[in-house]
């Protein structure tokens, strides 16, 4: 290992590159969409200031011998659209009797406008460079744009566009849970983002990942994408499937040269921090590799381009729980003497194999590629083809938090195998009418394996300050997930003078295949050691379906959303641009959810309601003004919906207690039990292996009725956020670009879980008085829409500057208020339920989100120089600091469980009954600040017209320089903290995942 010998010298590898840094110092200014394509426009005028109506405009790319040319109408006015993103342009514009004018060198990411305006002139012919014209817009609305340049030169440790869109203020990537990396928009839920890749939904189709992925990881190749926008409230009615945000990335494509590239980068144990606070970190061995490689070229020259590209990650996944006095990244209360016990026990008395308790890495493997086809049939008729792929998985735990420790077999393995094709066809049939047809199909194949295997269940041993957990995690127990999503788009724009009218129709289709039904190999609690070793259960649980199989659980339904929308953008003046349209969503589903004759009886109507029927209008204006040469306002008004995940639905299919059912029988001894259904080969038919023979006749009755029915409102509605929006960009005579944004956003017909059994009967006695309920129905969960819809503000402020001397920087701030009436942080009925603070369980109060980033600081800057001769050294830095996460103070479980709700309803002695009414979310953890580095050293190539590149990228460079710095702190979920925990002194738990440094050293080949 060539980096081996580097773990005598972590301080002389941090002083030089702090004093490297110190030399130096990202991104351009970043300002996107659910568009695939670019445009050109703007406004021809002679010397006297009048329109030159028929000027002739000309768009070109010698790299794919596109060209596009359109006349100017009665005011000027021209507008090039469907351009390939991505590519360099000049545009040439020509009039009788006057000189022309040319611009050279325009590049547009994708959703971008470049507004060229031209003054023709009989004397003097004009040529200038895009980079001093261009102003680059997308839809009205705040955003934020980052370039090829942005994601090849900024400290993207992760090879993740998630390391790059959270250099705006507005967007807060939660680093506290490993490699999740969750998009927080504004402060909302990352479940109502949305991603796109060229044009192509890619989100999380089912809803049980945070980092709006369907897969573990970015499921294409990182050097593939060209562009990545994100749109906050972008006021037109092409976009939709979200409520937050909507990412958007568009990938490269092959052109007439044969251009490529190659990568390989490694990181280690030896490149990771050793010490947080004081305190030595154990470390814990091994390496990790990343390669690929991309290519573009002409099959046929100006007709026929390939591009592809794939990558490689060989990784691994740290356990950073261990004992206290282990060294672990985070200790967690018990003692290695206990755990010893517990794991001497699991051997001697029930025959089972624990695991490990010390933190040792799982190796994992991560591989995507991609590859797309460009036909250029002629310069009006387009079609490109994609294909995309990524096999991934991570081990991950099941019980994670910090008052949890488990053996490490209790970890699972999760995954998905990911498969996408998307095809689009762009036609531009007159000079002023041209459309899109696109056509994809995902499908993905979901994996949650235990570690352990599935012939033995759970334990839970409860001890004083943790709980102990080994075997097999009761939600893997039965779990199995595919599914398939296809759109259809379908959309044309017409100019007519000063109108470009778009309208378009989608058809957006999911199906669905889900198991997932918990304890079918039973989960046992023990209250302590000496009765875990004497067989003595607190509690047994079992569920399965009545036939005992457990793939008769399991469900299949689906759903489609067609989308209608037309949308006029009226440039009024050449000043002034407006845009209002429609937007109407219907849903369309033929599957229902087994009807429970018993649910029928009590509620008085049937727990069938689906998403059939439901439709939504949306309404969306927006203008852009420019009010001289360097200010431009913009703003609108706008309805949003979507985002809501499946899951969610698919739980109201799932849990009609019509084929399956739960048990549970408490305070036995496990060994004068009878025990069934064990798998062959196991060392005995016994606690862990099988299933008590009474729970199994019991499951067999159809005789169980622990968990609750989950239905959906009869009179559900498509929730939606309507969003207003404001901004200002100035550019400054001395060359300062100044944004300012502020977008408030009110939602409807909240989504939300609540108990449909129950109804309150009066107060309890205990603390400031409970509300007291009484089930007084077929104990159930509704999903339906909350009378207080969440709501948010927000204004952010960013300053770019570009220097002469190789310095460009940008430095942001952002001010949001997010507030919400439940998280909804599971996929499952009752975790949403009970995982956010209360004082009354079935309350729709607003309070600040869990999501709530109320400050953040960002700044990034850039240095070029020449160092050695003209080969290029380029320093980028990326700095943030963050208010800290919200937590209120809370009863401790016992109290909130027994206490103040008598077990009704049950709320699984979680710490999150709020002390006074009013008071979730109101403190504020503390801060987080740090900062990344990458530095990059130009290399000579094989021939003039290649290059290299050698890289170092450092996450967390403020760790580096001192162990007390960029170490972060947060409440453990679900944010709940008792007063007795701040008196002594655990209200926050060290993340050491996030805090400590990482290094990785890396070479890239261009060609």
């Amino acid at each position: 290992m060539f980096a081996r010998g580097l773990k005598t010298s972590r301080k002389v590898l941090a002083a030089t590159i702090a004093v490297a840094a110190a030399s130096a110092l990202v991104a351009t200014p970043a300002t996107y969409a659910q568009e695939t394509t670019a445009e050109v426009r703007g406004v021809v005028i002679d010397t006297s200031g009048s329109p030159l109506e028929g000027a002739t405009i000309v768009v070109t790319s010698k790299a794919t011998g596109i060209s596009k040319t359109v006349e100017a109408n009665a005011n000027g006015g021209y507008s090039v659209r469907g351009l390939p993103a991505g590519v360099v342009y000049d545009v040439e514009v020509m009039a009788n009797g006057l000189q022309k004018s040319m611009t050279k060198n325009v590049s547009l990411a994708v959703g971008q406008a470049a507004v060229l305006n031209y003054n023709l002139s009989a004397i003097e012919e004009v040529i200038v460079t895009g980079a001093q014209v261009v102003l680059a817009e997308t839809a009205v609305g705040p955003n934020a744009i980052f370039d090829i340049a942005a994601l090849q030169d900024s400290p993207a440790i992760n090879r993740n566009i998630n390391d790059i869109i959270q250099q705006d203020p507005r967007l807060y990537v939660d680093q506290s849970r490993g490699s999740v990396d969750a998009v927080q928009c504004n402060g909302a839920n990352p479940r109502y983002n949305s991603l796109t890749v060229d044009g192509v939904r890619l989100n999380d189709g089912f809803g049980l990942n945070s980092n709006g992925y369907p897969t573990q990881r970015m499921p294409f190749p990182y050097d593939a994408i060209s562009s990545v926008a994100v749109e906050m409230a972008p006021m037109s009615v092409v976009y939709g499937g979200f409520s937050a945000c909507n990412i958007n990335a568009v990938t490269k494509a092959g052109r007439n040269d044969i251009y490529g590239s190659a990568f390989f980068d490694y990181g280690s144990d030896e490149l990771r921090g050793d010490k947080l606070e004081g305190d030595s970190i154990a470390q814990q061995n091994y390496s990790e590799t990343r390669y690929g490689f991309e290519l573009g070229g002409a099959l046929i020259a100006d007709k026929l381009f390939f591009y592809g590209a794939y990558e490689k990650y060989e990784g691994a996944d740290l356990n950073n729980r261990g004992a206290i006095g282990s060294g672990a990244v985070n200790e967690v209360p018990v003692s290695q003497a206990d755990l010893d016990r517990i794991a001497q026990i699991a051997r001697d008395v029930y025959g089972y194999e624990p695991g490990r308790t010390v933190s040792e890495p799982f190796d994992f493997d991560d591989e995507k590629y991609l590859v797309k086809l460009d036909w250029y049939a002629s310069d009006t008729q387009r079609l490109s083809m994609t294909y995309m792929y990524n096999d991934s998985f991570n081990f991950t735990p099941s019980d994670g938090d910090l008052d949890e420790f488990e053996f490490d077999k209790h970890f699972y393995k999760r995954g998905a195998e990911l498969t996408t094709y998307n095809i689009n066809w762009y036609a531009d049939w007159t000079e002023n009418f041209s459309t899109e047809v696109r056509y994809s199909y995902n499908e993905v194949d979901f994996l949650q394996a235990s570690v352990s295997g599935q012939d033995f269940g759970e334990f839970r041993i409860e001890l004083d300050e943790v709980d102990v957990y080994l075997g097999q995690d009761d939600s893997r127990q039965a779990n199995d997930l595919d599914w398939e999503v296809e759109q259809l788009v379908a959309r044309g724009t017409y100019v007519w003078g000063d109108h470009a009218i778009t309208f378009g129709y989608e058809r957006d289709t999911s199906d669905i295949f889900n198991l997932f039904y918990q304890h079918v190999d039973t989960e046992i609690r023990f209250d302590g050691i000496d009765n875990f070793e004497q067989g003595n259960a607190a509690r047994v649980y079992y569920g399965n379906a009545i036939s005992n199989n457990e793939m008769d659980a399991a469900v299949e339904w689906g759903y489609t959303i067609n989308t209608a929308y037309i949308e006029d953008e009226w440039q009024v003046t050449p000043d002034f641009r407006l845009t209002y349209g429609l937007r109407y969503d219907y849903y369309e589903s033929d599957d229902e959810p087994a009807l429970n004759p018993a649910f029928t009886a009590d509620y008085g109507f049937p727990n069938t309601a689906t998403l059939d029927g439901l439709d939504l209008l949306m309404p969306r204006i927006g203008f852009t003004y420019d009010m001289n040469d360097s200010m431009t306002l913009s703003g609108g008004v706008g309805l949003f919906s979507g985002g809501n995940p499946n899951v969610w639905y698919s739980n109201v299919f799932s849990n009609t207690n019509t084929t399956a059912v739960q048990t549970q029988i408490r305070g036995i001894n496990l060994f004068e039990q009878d025990y069934e259904l064990c798998e062959s080969g196991v060392p005995v038919c016994g606690p862990g292996y099988g299933v008590p023979s009474q729970q199994v006749a019991q499951v067999a009755a159809g005789d169980g009725s622990n968990f609750e029915i989950v239905y959906l409102d009869p009179d559900f509605e498509a929730p939606s956020e309507w969003k207003y929006a404001l901004g200002l960009t100035w550019e400054t005579d001395a060359g300062y670009l100044i944004t300012a944004d502020a977008q408030i956003t009110r939602g409807k017909d909240t989504a939300i879980y609540k108990h449909g059994d129950l109804e309150q009967v009066g107060t309890n006695d205990f603390g400031n008085g409970y509300p007291a309920y009484e089930s007084v129905r077929l104990s159930s969960f509704e999903l339906t829409n909350s009378s207080v819809g969440n709501e948010s503000e927000s204004v952010a402020v960013s300053v770019f500057k570009s220097f002469e001397n190789g310095l460009d920087m940008r430095l942001g701030y952002a001010w949001v208020d997010s507030k919400d009436v439940n998280p909804m942080t599971s996929s499952v009925a009752f975790s949403n339920y009970v995982n956010r603070t209360f004082y009354d369980p079935e309350e729709e109060v607003l309070s600040p989100s869990n999501y709530n980033v109320e400050h953040r600081v960002t700044a990034v800057l850039n240095y070029n120089v020449n160092l050695f001769g003209s080969y290029n050294t380029r320093f980028s830095l990326f700095g943030q600091s963050s208010s800290g996460v919200p937590y209120s103070v809370t009863l401790g479980g016992f109290e909130g469980t027994s206490l103040a709700y008598g077990f009704t309803p049950y709320l699984d002695f979680l710490e999150h009954v709020l002390v006074e009414p009013g008071t979730r979310n109101n403190r504020r953890g503390s801060s987080w600040t740090k900062a990344d580095l990458r530095i990059s050293q130009e290399l000579p190539g094989l021939s003039d017209e290649h290059s290299a590149r050698a890289f170092v990228v450092v996450d967390n460079f403020t760790n580096l320089l001192n162990d007390d710095w960029g170490v972060l702190y947060k409440p453990n979920f679900p944010y709940g903290v008792t007063q007795e925990d701040i008196d002594a002194g655990r209200t926050e738990s060290r993340i050491g995942g996030a805090s400590l440094w990482e290094i990785r050293v890396g070479f890239s080949y261009n060609f």
